[in-house]
């Protein structure tokens, strides 16, 4: 199935942020996931590091209109088809493995492989990937790290997750080299658990108005 780069792309440039959720039950992520959509997050990567986190993709996928549904902290080729099958149209890896990179050539859904170091990135580059997840972002360098290399490792792209906020959004998305960022400021855990849907839908638009001018 190769890289799939354009298939990866028509989802990550749905949206200046894509939310990265950890999902404690499926009782509360077809709401929370809703409220994102509503908000203009239609993209959204709920990570595996939950025991409901299977169960709420393949709810939100299926329940969820207008959703794009991801899955985020893939570690293994297990992992990986387990995701795709509960219905991931996107998987997101930490680092790159030669694992997943084999699975992922033979897999329909696009891989955001991830990346901190410029050998890191000239390896995916070699394997076909322009478009990468740089993790975790702000403790690797921040801005200034993409900015210094989007020269020497022109034509590739970045979704910077880690450590990103409403704060520091807008230095990595005026970056020509970064696509989207990665956030889970717009899902609180407080409102979350409050069920605070409307709050986390005003959430979901302020971070939809987030430009880099």
């Amino acid at each position: 199935m190769g890289v799939k780069t354009e298939k990866l792309l028509s989802i990550l440039t749905l949206q200046p942020v894509i939310p990265v959720l950890a999902v404690d039950s499926v009782a509360t992520a077809i709401p929370l996931a809703r409220a994102l959509v509503a908000g203009g997050l239609k993209a959204i990567e709920i990570t595996l590091r939950t025991e409901a986190a299977l169960d709420a993709i393949r709810a939100v996928a299926d329940e969820v209109e207008g959703a794009e549904v991801g899955s985020g902290t893939i570690l293994n080729a297990a992992q990986f088809e387990k995701a795709m099958r509960a219905g991931s149209k996107f998987i997101v890896t930490p680092g790159t493995t030669q694992e997943l990179l084999d699975v992922s050539r033979k897999a329909p859904v696009p891989l955001l492989p991830g990346a901190a170091t410029v050998s890191e990135v000239m390896s995916l580059r070699e394997e076909g990937y322009s478009v990468m997840k740089f993790f975790p972002a702000e403790q690797s360098g921040g801005a200034a790290f993409l900015k210094s290399v989007s020269s020497p490792l022109a034509g590739t792209s970045f979704c910077p997750t880690g450590g990103i906020t409403p704060a520091n959004a807008k230095s990595y998305l005026s970056l020509p080299n970064v696509v989207c960022v990665g956030g889970s400021w717009v899902a609180p855990k407080e409102l979350v658990t409050a069920g605070d849907w409307k709050a986390i839908t005003r959430l979901a638009e302020e971070a939809c108005a987030l430009t880099a001018s």
